[in-house]
């Protein structure tokens, strides 16, 4: 959570167009456009659907359902890379340029992302959208088992459309990727029946589609969590407020983005272990050691469950 993320997000999106158009201008030179046939032609002659997706949750959710016969590359793959701020690279935007599909989370989570697939022949797969969610929602739309399930079948519908002579493979992909993601609800169901109604706070709101899929209750306190949703800093107030409404035990799990860890987060998980409250420790990014969103949101359902008394 940065004071800057508005005004740095504006810049990614002006550094993807100006990369763009910059592009473009280089495009007649004969190095450029050797780089683009060659390029074409390796994706040609391998026969795969070129895919990218802006992070590696949904990069992981375009390989499952393509298998062998897409190429997929991740822009963002690190935990310590808030995707708000992410600025392209030439390189980045490129990658969109030769796709045949690509994936973004939207709602203002990835503008850049956006910007850089709309100037592009790609079919542009938008996560968020599947599920009516805006900009000015909660951006962390791959924590929702709804939006997952939608955007697993937009993707689908993208593969067949560009490869129809593999429509059968990518029915059989979407049919098993559904089975281990009924598998994941099925278990959310199970957990909800410990976490239902639990009143739990969170330094921000990363994993709030999780918890309302577990039936929790958000009590994060308002001023605090006003402050997050705006990207601005919490007041002082703001901060013993949290602290406060921790000690008293009304809060019975504090949800931590360890990913956005500063000052203000150490005072607030000071306050949690003063108090006994079980912290579920997350980042934002998929983390290294999982290649699979679902195994990834299933352990952290593993967490959840474990933090509850």
């Amino acid at each position: 959570m940065s004071i800057m993320s508005n005004a740095k997000r504006a810049l990614a999106v002006v550094a993807a167009t100006a990369t763009l158009f910059s592009m473009a201008a280089c495009g007649s030179s004969n190095a450029d456009s050797s780089a683009k046939s060659d390029s074409s032609s390796a994706a040609a002659s391998s026969g795969k659907i070129e895919v990218v997706a802006s992070i590696n949750q949904w990069g992981s959710v375009a390989k499952d359902l393509g298998g062998s016969n897409v190429e997929v590359t991740n822009i963002m793959t690190k935990t310590n890379v808030e995707a708000h701020d992410y600025e392209p690279t030439s390189q980045d935007v490129a990658k969109f340029g030769t796709a045949k599909v690509a994936v973004v989370n939207g709602a203002d989570y990835d503008p850049w992302a956006t910007k850089a697939a709309q100037s592009t022949k790609a079919t542009l797969v938008t996560a968020a959208e599947t599920a009516g969610i805006k900009e000015g929602d909660n951006p962390h739309v791959w924590f929702s088992a709804k939006v997952r399930s939608n955007t697993a079948d937009v993707i689908t519908a993208a593969y067949q459309k560009a490869d129809p002579s593999h429509k059968d493979d990518y029915a059989k992909f979407n049919k098993d990727w559904h089975a281990k993601e009924d598998q994941l609800e099925s278990k959310i169901k199970d957990t909800s029946s410990k976490t239902e109604n639990l009143p739990y706070a969170a330094t921000e709101s990363v994993a709030w589609y999780l918890a309302d899929d577990l039936k929790m209750t958000d009590a994060t306190p308002k001023g605090y969590a006003q402050a997050s949703a705006n990207e601005s800093e919490p007041t002082p107030a703001d901060i013993k407020d949290f602290q406060d409404t921790l000690k008293v035990g009304s809060i019975k799990m504090l949800v931590f983005n360890s990913q956005e860890a500063n000052s203000t987060t150490d005072q607030i998980t000071g306050a949690a272990k003063d108090a006994n409250v079980p912290i579920v420790e997350l980042t934002e990014q998929m983390p290294k050691q999982y290649t699979n969103l679902l195994d990834w949101m299933s352990a952290l359902v593993d967490q959840f469950a474990a933090a509850v008394k």
